[in-house]
């Protein structure tokens, strides 16, 4: 392994002390304020969660491998942390720096079971892309294809239980986490599900497979790259070289290309909710190359998430009560997400204008450069600050949150500007079919 992928014990022995800083300056912090007043005590534990959370993220940040996926994959479900904590740790979705070449050589060959050249005629040893858990190199295979081989680094799966329970360790002692013990369980469940699908690199064959045929049959604009199995194992996943431009180069593009790639992007999205019930839930513009003909190109299907029947009605019965206005259901379904904490408290008409905020950018005219849903959502949070503590963070939505926020944020880069209710109606009609 790479140096700086430490080895068991010496990742242990870092996280063990991250942890056992961290409790020290909780303990102490409390300590030193037990008699302050309330705006010292809020000032100070504001303090504490910036101090932590840099903490968490430097640590984390210089061990590459599953440690660094497990802070990854924290910092996307943010809702559960304090903003501080949650600003530091986001900066772990950068890229690492990469491995050697001659540790990606040994991994190849090691998983394939030949010798690099004979499974490929070229391998690109400078990678192009470089990760927490992997990076991927172009190459071509023996006939020509261009391809791209996404590597894992060496010896990552196997740190990855430890390095989970570390960093749960880490923030249950700094006391961040805003959800009860039962939530805790549930959301780092689905942490640890997350994790090990995406270090298994033969269920991402198996997602790009399932959603390339999927989207085949319903729209010939969306495209996902192919798998060649031959040349895949667990940590070793060889794909057809699919190029377009980035999210910055179509934002130049007419208004009308832009338009059509905005609805591609939000169908396509509603189609896999909605119809398969499986959804790409990384949203990162990275993650979406787009040509001049309005095709959209799909990558990384490590984060998948799957959404059970039950799920699927009960969110359309959400957003079939929110555009009736009927709080009374509203409450009841968010109840039954594990997504409210008590009825009855937050105001209407204070729920009337956010689903008026919430609801502009898919049932009006809406230009998504200006954001005029964002901004006024931002003067409602500061009415609404009093009341937040009747929400919760809820496991069954925080990625279908996270994801539709994503790509909220990839239409104003875009600079759609459309009436998207036609789509909207067509994923959701507003009467049960």
């Amino acid at each position: 392994m790479a140096k700086n992928a430490s080895s068991p014990g010496r990742r242990f022995m870092k996280l063990a002390g991250m942890t056992a800083s961290i409790a020290t300056k909780t303990v102490s912090n409390s300590i030193r304020n037990f008699n302050a007043d309330e705006d010292k005590k809020n000032e100070s534990r504001s303090q504490l969660f910036q101090d932590i959370g840099l903490q968490i993220a430097d640590t984390l940040g210089e061990m590459k491998g599953a440690v660094m996926k497990v802070g990854q994959i924290a910092s996307q479900y943010k809702d559960i942390f304090p903003p501080e904590v949650a600003k530091a740790i986001a900066k772990l979705q950068r890229q690492a720096p990469p491995m050697p070449f001659a540790q990606i050589k040994q991994q190849v060959e090691k998983e394939l079971g030949k010798p690099l050249d004979q499974s490929f005629k070229q391998f690109d040893e400078a990678p192009f892309a470089a990760a927490s858990i992997g990076q991927v190199h172009k190459a071509m295979l023996k006939n020509g294809q261009e391809v791209v081989v996404k590597v894992q680094y060496p010896g990552v799966d196997t740190a990855c239980e430890s390095d989970l329970k570390q960093v749960r360790l880490a923030l249950r002692l700094m006391g961040v986490l805003k959800v009860d013990k039962k939530l805790q369980d549930r959301l780092f469940k689905e942490i640890q599900d997350s994790l090990h699908e995406e270090l298994n690199y033969e269920i991402e064959a198996q997602n790009l497979d399932v959603f390339r045929t999927f989207h085949a049959s319903l729209d010939s604009k969306i495209i996902i790259p192919k798998v060649y199995s031959e040349h895949s194992s667990r940590r070793v996943l060889t794909l057809s070289l699919e190029k377009g431009d980035s999210i910055e180069t179509a934002s130049t593009w007419d208004l009308n290309t832009r338009n059509e790639i905005g609805r591609r992007l939000i169908q396509a999205l509603g189609q896999q909710m909605f119809y398969l019930k499986r959804f790409h839930c990384d949203p990162h513009p990275g993650n979406f190359a787009f040509k001049s003909d309005g095709s959209v190109i799909i990558y990384d299907f490590g984060g998948v998430k799957t959404l059970s029947n039950e799920l699927v009605q009960r969110f359309k019965s959400l957003v079939r009560a929110g555009r009736r206005h009927d709080i009374a259901a509203i409450e009841e379904h968010l109840a039954s997400l594990d997504a409210l904490a008590e009825t009855n408290k937050f105001p209407a008409e204070l729920y009337d204008q956010w689903l008026e905020v919430l609801l502009r950018p898919l049932t009006t005219n809406y230009d998504f450069a200006e954001n005029t849903a964002h901004h006024d959502g931002v003067k409602l949070v500061k009415q609404s600050l009093k009341y937040w503590d009747v929400f919760k963070p809820s496991p069954d939505t925080l990625m279908v949150n996270r994801t539709i926020s994503g790509h909220y944020w990839n239409l104003i880069h875009l600079k759609v500007n459309d009436n998207l209710n036609d789509l909207f109606e067509e994923l959701i009609p507003t009467l049960d079919e």
